[in-house]
């Protein structure tokens, strides 16, 4: 699961990359104008993983990962001068955005724009992403309407007319100044658009970059969006946090009365916005959280942990989490009857323990 770190010059947006991945990219660096990634995987907090992992005591313990990549060039202006290919496909493949606003002040790093103002900077990004949006929309249904005027075979007339009204709808939206993210697409239209590199259609956590206050998102700005999640960090803090040795960073905390990194609850709402979850395998060689969409069912459970499990698929033995956790151990929940055996078609729901019945 990939999340891209956008924002304005100045936002904080290395800092924040920082403060989530413990990386120590240079934070002072000018924009060169270039659109440049940096990439960095990170475990997502999870006390289920913790707990499961005490009880089990296994050999090796796997938490369910977040990339996080710090883009560079997105920002003011990209709607005119446009976005290379290259970056164009690697958005493609992106999850989501991290939205970076700058809510702090600091005379050393002058705003590019002389002064804070958290809501301004947010709508001008916005307003950049419907327009590259738009320019692409405009673009694809220019080539729709040659591609019908030229005939061709069947196959490509048949999928450009599907095509149209589709992009027609989406030029309709983003001229009324909507993010795609907030039509009601199906997963089939989804799709269809996912080479396009569209911008606004991605779920977006707007980060409050804040000083040393930490202020609530919303008493800062106005946001209101289909997936779509406002949070408030301190970059600066975080990061000089996360660079030091775990016994340094909890001394640090207990000085300043830090009974919690808010990097942790915003690697849980990255995850949570891209609409997955987690389930668990167990056992004396492994605890692992997995991850799938909400709504995969068993098979596709068995295909994120193995293709050859899903080929396969007999059963699958199943408790969630909770009730695990409420008779202790596996052999009081298998003598209490709370282990259940689940077709191909069971929604695997979040937390699930599962064990994979399959032959090959």
């Amino acid at each position: 699961m990939e999340l891209g770190i956008i924002g304005l010059p100045t936002s904080g947006k290395t800092t924040i990359f920082n403060a989530l991945t413990g990386s120590d990219r240079p934070t002072a660096a000018a924009s060169t104008g270039k659109i440049e990634a940096y990439s960095a995987v990170v475990d997502v907090p999870d006390a289920r993983v913790d707990r499961l992992n005490a009880m089990f005591n296994p050999r090796k313990t796997a938490y369910a990962k977040v990339t996080y990549i710090d883009i560079a060039g997105l920002d003011q202006g990209m709607s005119k001068s446009g976005i290379s290919g290259q970056i164009r496909n690697q958005i493609a493949t992106m999850d989501a955005f991290v939205h970076v606003v700058r809510a702090f002040e600091n005379d050393l790093v002058a705003h590019p724009l002389s002064s804070i103002d958290p809501q301004r900077d947010l709508d001008l990004l916005h307003e950049e992403t419907l327009l590259v949006d738009l320019v692409t929309v405009e673009n694809r249904l220019e080539r729709i309407d040659e591609g019908l005027k030229k005939g061709g075979r069947a196959e490509e007339r048949q999928m450009l007319q599907a095509q149209q009204p589709l992009f027609e709808r989406l030029k309709e939206a983003l001229e009324s100044e909507m993010p795609l993210r907030d039509l009601d697409l199906t997963k089939e239209e989804k799709d269809s658009l996912a080479g396009f590199g569209l911008l606004s259609l991605k779920p977006t956590l707007v980060l409050l970059n804040t000083g040393e206050d930490l202020i609530p998102a919303e008493e800062l700005v106005q946001y209101d969006h289909k997936q779509t999640m406002l949070l408030s960090l301190q970059g600066k803090l975080e990061m000089e946090i996360g660079q030091l040795e775990d016994d340094e960073a909890e001394i640090f905390m207990d000085e300043f009365g830090i009974q919690e990194l808010g990097r942790s609850r915003v690697i849980q709402a990255s995850y949570d916005l891209v609409g997955v979850h987690s389930f668990f395998t167990v056992g004396e060689d492994e605890v692992r959280a997995w991850t799938i969409h909400r709504g995969d069912n068993a098979v596709e459970a068995a295909g994120a942990i193995h293709s050859d499990l899903a080929r396969g698929f007999i059963r699958a033995e199943v408790i969630n989490y909770a009730e695990l956790i409420e008779v202790e151990t596996m052999a009081a929940a298998r003598k209490a009857g709370k282990l259940r055996l689940e077709g191909k078609d069971y929604t695997v729901q979040d937390g699930d323990i599962l064990h994979i019945r399959f032959s090959i």
